[in-house]
Parts: C-alpha cells; structure tokens; sequence
C-alpha cells in the first residue's frame, strides 16, 4: 500500500474554507434582518421595547466577556442600569437620562470593588452599551427616524460585508494584526467603498437628500465602525475570548454583531447636531 505524504495532500481551495462560514451568516442575517426592520419601522413603544432587551442581552455578555458569569451580579446591576437609561430616554428625558449615567457609574464602580472585580469593566460597559442605545432611540424619534437608523444600519452592515468579502478575497497588508490579524487595509477600504455604494443607493431610493453627502457620511460611518470593530477586538484579546457570545450562528454573540453599530450611532448623533 502506498503511503501518502504531507505534501500529496492538497490544501482544500480557500473558496471551499470561507463558504461555510459565509453561508452562516448568511442564513443568520436572513432570520435577524426582517426582525430588526420590523421593530424600525414600529418604532415607539415597539422599538423602545426591542432596545431594551438587546441591552440586557449585551449587558450579559458584557459582563461574560469582561470576566463575569454572564448574568451574575454585575451584568444584572448593569442591565438594570441600561434599562433605566433607556426608559429616561423613551419618555423624552435624554438629558435625565445622560445624568444618571454618572451616578449609576458610581454605583456600579463602587459594586464592582465590594464584589473583587474591579471598578472599571461595570463602568465602562454602562457607557459602552448605554450611550449608543440612547443615540438609536433618539435617531428613531426623530422626524425621519426610520430612514436615519435604516442608514446606519446599511452603512455599517454593508461596510462588514464589504470587509469580509474583500478581505478574504484581497488579502494584503494588515490593518492590526496585534488586535485583529485577519483585518487587512484592502478590506477596510472595500468596506468603506461597500458602506459608500449603499449610503447612495439608500439616498437615491428614499430621495432623501445630496448623494455626495450621502456618500461621505457613509464612508465615514463606516470608518468609524470599524474602530467599534477593532475596539471589541482588543477587549477580546485582553480577556482571550474569541466571542461576546453564541446567540447568533457564525457571528457569535450580540456585541460581535453590532460592535460597529455601537460607536457609529453617537456618531451619527453628531453629524445629525452639526448639521
């Protein structure tokens, strides 16, 4: 009998490696997307409602991810806190609900040292999830509400896409490989192509405003959540976790899906203010 040698044993193509996992998120984006847009276009109650428990979902794997037990002390103190804010913040206080956010960090931190995990995770995940659950409620409620968190989300998800595709099928450079190694500059910049393309298609359909506009606030939302990205990246790495979570098939959990979405809607927040 012939024996085979390592090197008679051809590598499968990559094409073969990556449809698997793609083919995942796929599926998983078609079960979520309908969900998600539903509760856009609610909004109200229904959305406020919807916010609510995606935050104590990530409050949970928050306190997973930063050392926790998911659900123990500290993610519940925390989730309390986010849903606290989130009803400030649905009932028209945001700035009430901007100001409980300190002393809720207060009490947290103090928490925190009393059960030996330290002030800092509890604290931070308060403004982590918080401040950008606060900026979706507040984009919704406002006159075109709809199409302003419908924009994020196509920016960002589209920009995800983008990276995945042109990162897997370019290669290249490295964007950071000491916090993300399979991040590439060729996928940051398809993703900030792919974020573009859509920030113009949505603009063109809803006729909603300039296309160049459109175009230069998608690429920078897109930028900006890819920071989100790679900033869950580092906290992963620094807890040597590979995902928030196992809630959502070949993305992982809550946080892993929505890392962008969390530092691009303040952001966005911003653009809306200054403009």
């Amino acid at each position: 009998m012939n024996s085979i040698g390592a090197n008679d044993v051809m590598a499968p193509p990559a094409a073969d490696l990556i449809a698997p996992s793609l083919k995942t998120r796929v599926i998983s984006a078609a079960v979520l997307l309908p969900i998600v847009v539903a509760f856009l276009y609610v909004g109200g109650l229904g959305f406020a409602l919807f916010l609510a428990f995606a935050a104590v979902l990530m409050a949970g794997e928050w306190d997973r991810l930063t050392g926790g037990r998911g659900f123990g002390q500290q993610g519940v103190m925390l989730a309390a806190g986010l849903v606290l804010v989130l009803t400030l913040g649905y009932l028209g206080k945001v700035e009430w609900a901007l100001m409980v956010l300190l002393p809720i960090g207060v009490v947290l931190a103090l928490l925190g040292q009393f059960w030996g995990r330290g002030m800092v995770w509890p604290v931070l995940g308060l403004f982590w999830l918080g401040l950008p659950c606060l900026a979706l409620m507040w984009l919704r409620m406002g006159d075109q509400g709809m199409l302003a968190v419908l924009w994020l989300f196509v920016s960002v998800w589209s920009c995800d896409t983008g990276a995945y595709i042109s990162g897997r099928s370019i290669g290249g450079p490295k964007l950071a490989p000491r916090i993300s190694p399979n991040k590439t500059w060729a996928g940051l910049l398809g993703g900030i192509l792919a974020a573009m393309v859509a920030s113009v298609l949505l603009a063109l359909i809803s006729g909603s405003g300039s296309t160049v506009l459109f175009a230069i606030q998608g690429a920078l939302l897109a930028l900006i959540s890819q920071c989100g990205d790679l900033a869950e990246s580092s906290l992963k790495r620094r807890f040597d976790v590979k995902d928030s979570g196992n809630l959502i098939p070949g993305h992982g959990g809550i946080l892993d899906r929505v890392d962008g979405v969390l530092f691009a809607a303040p952001a966005l927040v911003l653009f809306f203010m200054i403009h």
